[in-house]
């Protein structure tokens, strides 16, 4: 995902000379950049020990510890900021945006992923069903994630212009629903003590998942969702989104019924022509 975002950037035909990486972690991103595109990248995690151990890029890069939704940088400041599926652990989202859109300058642009609502639906299902048959009820164990038809408008609040949004999905084959939740845990998007035990972001979280329900979520992500050779799919939806910060250079749509040509007039064209 972070190299789909850098071909995103490189789509642009500018150099940037500051950006800006929020929830880069371990430099998902700067890895796949150029310091021809970027001159200087500015790297923003939450998690120091992700900072500590980010890959080397080739790119002048400095690490910075904060909060995506308390950013310490001056109003216009950049002329890029990214993000890479982190965006999904933020509490509140439009304030995010509202900080990213703050610190970009004008004409400055925003290129972000993150999670989409269908993520993990195989995972979420047969948990659902499991502990709805063995313990009576359920409790959310997969992170929330935000529907496409809310982006577009949580980034237009924000400020953002010429928005642009389009989703994509990755699908990652496993032996089984305890591989696909050791992994899960290590990608910050599991809820709860369920595995290897990372902690729970959720207040009224349930601590734990009874043996049982493990076993009987298991048999049912198989049944259900199992391929041919065995092993299980998981499904990542990603929302790719870009948008811009106001500036008076930026192309403005024509006034209302000011076009000369009717879309009815399109079937004519060669003869137009």
């Amino acid at each position: 995902v972070g190299g789909r975002i850098a071909d995103r950037v490189f789509d642009i035909t500018r150099t940037f000379p500051l950006a800006l990486d929020v929830g880069s972690g371990r430099g998902y991103i700067a890895q796949h950049l150029t310091k021809e595109t970027i001159e200087k990248l500015i790297q923003v995690d939450i998690a120091e020990n992700a900072l500590k151990n980010a890959v080397e890029s080739e790119i002048p890069t400095v690490n910075v510890v904060a909060d995506e939704e308390f950013l310490p940088f001056k109003e216009d400041t950049f002329d890029l900021v990214v993000s890479s599926l982190s965006l999904h652990w933020v509490n509140d989202l439009p304030r995010a945006f509202r900080e990213i859109h703050q610190v970009l300058k004008p004409d400055g642009v925003f290129i972000g992923a993150m999670f989409g609502g269908d993520t993990l639906y195989e995972l979420r299902c047969s948990l659902q069903l499991a502990e709805l048959e063995r313990e009576g009820g359920f409790s959310p164990h997969v992170s929330p994630f935000t529907a496409v038809s809310d982006l577009g408008h949580l980034l237009s609040r924000a400020g953002f212009n010429t928005l642009t949004v389009d989703t994509d999905e990755i699908q990652v084959n496993y032996p089984g629903l305890f591989e696909v939740m050791e992994d899960l845990q290590g990608k910050y998007i599991l809820y709860g003590n369920i595995s290897m035990g990372e902690s729970n972001c959720s207040w009224n979280r349930k601590p734990l998942l009874h043996r049982e329900t493990m076993l009987a979520a298991a048999a049912i992500y198989q049944q259900m969702y199992g391929n041919s050779d065995g092993s299980v799919p998981a499904t990542f939806q990603i929302y790719y989104m870009i948008g811009w910060k106001f500036h008076e250079s930026q192309a403005r749509p024509a006034q209302r019924g000011s076009a000369t040509v009717s879309f009815g007039d399109l079937a004519k064209i060669d003869g137009l022509l």
